[in-house]
């Protein structure tokens, strides 16, 4: 029986699974590393932390699942997106830390371009908007700012990639310079409808396109992991960005299928099919997946800050010692009190898209306690998920009781799930299987190795867990949900 060794590369965490012929987990390894904060609203990564995390965590599941690496039939990868990474194409060392996806130091740069007039140019070509968010301005950043570097790119020396490029580099010993539809759809330089870097765009950036990856379908040949570092050499067949593999494992493949992962940040995603539907509120238009150089779209709703919120009860307030404990407290809160965080740490994503806005708390008495901050924290992520429904919703026409799978660390509490319900007013779908990321990438390399099956027998084996349906009155929903929105005004006029 083939196994299939799923990458996990995350923003705070490496991870390796590995899943058996019928996609059942059977050993899994994760690793943090550091987070990187040089400045105000900067966020970096050591560019060989991900990669040497990533390489331990791939032997240490190997060794826990008790199998020989030539019993791998395939890679599959899924990654943080956006999140920058330069490097020397003879020796593989980076030029500059790795510029992560929540790190906005080029909000100037996207606010001159915006006031230039490109905007609407750069949406209508890659489906996104001039944010600091996407990797385009984060490239553009580094070959301004590290000494000699446009130089270099211009002759050819350097190459950029997000994280999965820079993976697959080091895996397969520098011999493939490439990525998926997925993630070349999120650096502002792709244009999604043709399919080809936009040359546009990377004139008016001035970014030098031999620093560009390959761009494959999702399920491809992305090249062999070389065998002195796994025991065996390995294909990468499967490559999909992390919110589009949850997207995949999700078996949202109809049109009008929503899902919801609740990880460091929060990304819910909407197939639209084969159309990519212009977004009328903030959204992003973007690639699903690609499959036999087919693109499928999706609506996308992008908020900076979910479970970051519980780590920052953990390790900014030190209020609690580790995530679970949040629920516990968020029960014991006082219902007297309506204590609202907004918690735009690192700005507003959908679909306010405001860099410069930070986080903010209203509502407190001297009553105020850990408790109702826990409890506003997981609240939180309802009211911003209930901000992107809306503006799917409008732009789609979903109607409202559509069904939100979702996935991701948070959900597995119970209490955060049914107040998203409640403040959607619509059922929540949990799967039984929660690691639908790594899932989605496992899929997409089993299925091309020819040991899963297609898409249709693979949306077959989505079991549900826990279905969580509305219980809140009508009034009070409406009450708290105002609330937010006042909150969020406020905190934006700040």
């Amino acid at each position: 029986m083939g196994f299939v060794l799923a990458i996990d590369q995350g923003t705070t965490s490496s991870r390796a699974i590995v899943f058996d012929g019928d996609l059942k987990i059977t050993a899994s390894a994760q690793e943090e590393f550091t987070q990187h904060f040089p400045d105000s609203g900067w966020v970096e990564h050591d560019c060989m932390d991900l990669w040497t995390t990533t390489l331990a965590t791939c032997k240490a599941a190997i060794a826990q699942a008790g199998i020989a690496a030539n019993d791998i039939s395939a890679i599959g990868i899924t990654n943080q997106r956006e999140t920058t990474v330069v490097w020397d194409r003879a020796t593989g060392e980076p030029i500059h830390n790795a510029i992560v996806w929540q790190d906005r130091r080029t909000s100037d740069m996207c606010q001159s371009l915006k006031a230039a007039g490109h905007e609407a140019m750069v949406t209508e070509t890659t489906g996104l908007l001039l944010d600091p968010y996407f990797s385009g301005t984060k490239l553009a950043w580094i070959l301004d700012n590290v000494d000699g570097a446009r130089a270099r790119a211009e002759a050819g020396e350097l190459a950029f990639g997000t994280v999965d490029s820079w993976l697959i580099w080091h895996l397969t010993g520098g011999d493939r310079h490439v990525t998926d539809a997925t993630n070349a759809a999120r650096t502002l330089l792709y244009d999604i409808r043709s399919g080809q870097w936009s040359s546009q765009i990377c004139e008016l950036l001035k970014i030098p396109m031999q620093m560009l990856p390959e761009v494959l379908d999702c399920a491809a040949d992305f090249g062999t992991a070389k065998a002195e570092l796994l025991g065996a050499e390995l294909p990468i067949l499967g490559v999909a960005g992390d919110q589009q593999a949850a997207t995949i494992g999700q078996a949202c493949f109809e049109p009008g299928m929503l899902k919801s992962t609740y990880g460091t940040g929060c990304f819910a995603l909407l197939n639209t099919g084969d159309t990519p539907v212009a977004s009328k509120n903030r959204l992003l238009t973007t690639i699903a997946y690609q499959l036999d150089g087919k693109p499928t779209y999706a609506l996308e709703g992008s908020i900076f800050i979910a479970g970051a919120v519980v780590q920052w009860l953990r390790d900014g307030l030190q209020i609690i010692n580790s995530a679970p404990e949040t629920q516990a407290l968020a029960e014991q809160a006082d219902d007297n009190q309506d204590v609202i965080l907004v918690p735009a740490f690192t700005g507003l994503g959908a679909p306010y898209w405001n860099a410069e806005c930070r986080g903010a708390v209203f509502g407190l008495t001297r009553g105020s306690r850990p408790e109702e901050f826990a409890r506003a924290a997981l609240e939180s992520v309802g009211y911003q998920t209930r901000d992107l429904l809306e503006a799917m919703q409008a732009d789609w026409g979903t109607s409202g009781d559509t069904a939100l799978r979702v996935d991701g660390g948070m959900s597995a509490s119970d209490w955060a799930m049914q107040f998203l319900s409640d403040i959607l007013d619509a059922p929540v779908d949990r799967p039984e299987v929660l690691e639908t990321t790594a899932m989605g990438a496992a899929w997409l390399a089993g299925q091309r190795a020819g040991i899963y099956p297609d898409q249709a027998g693979f949306a077959k084996t989505w079991a549900l867990e826990n279905r969580f349906q509305p219980q809140m009155e009508a009034e009070t929903r409406d009450r708290k949900y105002g609330a937010w929105k006042r909150a969020v005004s406020a905190a934006q006029a700040f």
